[in-house]
């Protein structure tokens, strides 16, 4: 079995993340090699932000491996948060993010959004990148309790659900991060 990094320390998605590279990676996080550096995303794009986690694990730890960068894009809103989705509302907090969409969304009809993700991979001090995009449309207000971040108010296009209320088998079937990591996934395959 190979081992990839994948330079989060997210739990949730480090978990969704095993689940579709299983069984022939496994898949270590920054807790899993000792990297404690919150590392900085300073870039403009998902794109930027993936490739300069990518660059400092592999430059530091010298091992292959890929990051994501993902957001929330909401028409309404300017696709705002997009890259700042993680800190919209000033902070990490889910909740805190969540109610501020949901506080400057009051009053739209056009409730039409993307959940957007981007992977860099650097594999033999070569950098690829892989998209995945899903459409929807936002909730008024939060229902379940699965997932994290705005899955509770985001419905995909075609679904009478929330990613919060979607399994996570389910939700690895449709999202945007699951359809990136499906051509990374692809692109590994077929590189071995």
């Amino acid at each position: 079995m190979r081992e990839l990094v994948f330079a989060t320390n997210n739990l949730h998605k480090t978990a969704e993340v095993r689940q579709l590279l299983a069984p022939d990676y496994k898949v270590l996080n920054l807790q899993d090699i000792g990297c404690t550096t919150d590392i900085p995303e300073t870039g403009k794009t998902f794109a930027e932000n993936a490739a300069l986690k990518t660059t400092f694990v592999h430059t530091h730890y010298q091992m292959d491996c890929f990051a994501d960068d993902s957001g929330l894009e909401v028409e309404a809103l300017n696709y705002e948060p997009g890259i700042y989705s993680a800190r919209y509302a000033g902070q990490r907090g889910d909740q805190a993010n969540l109610e501020l969409v949901l506080k400057k969304m009051e009053g739209q009809s056009n409730r039409k959004a993307r959940f957007k993700t981007v992977v860099s991979l650097v594999q033999n001090n070569q950098s690829y990148f892989f998209e995945g995009v899903i459409n929807g449309t936002l909730r008024l207000e939060s229902a379940g309790v699965k997932g994290f971040g705005y899955d509770p108010i985001f419905q995909p296009d075609g679904y009478d659900i929330t990613f919060a209320e979607m399994t996570m088998e389910e939700k690895n079937e449709i999202s945007h991060r699951a359809q990136a990591m499906r051509k990374l996934i692809t692109f590994l395959k077929s590189a071995v």
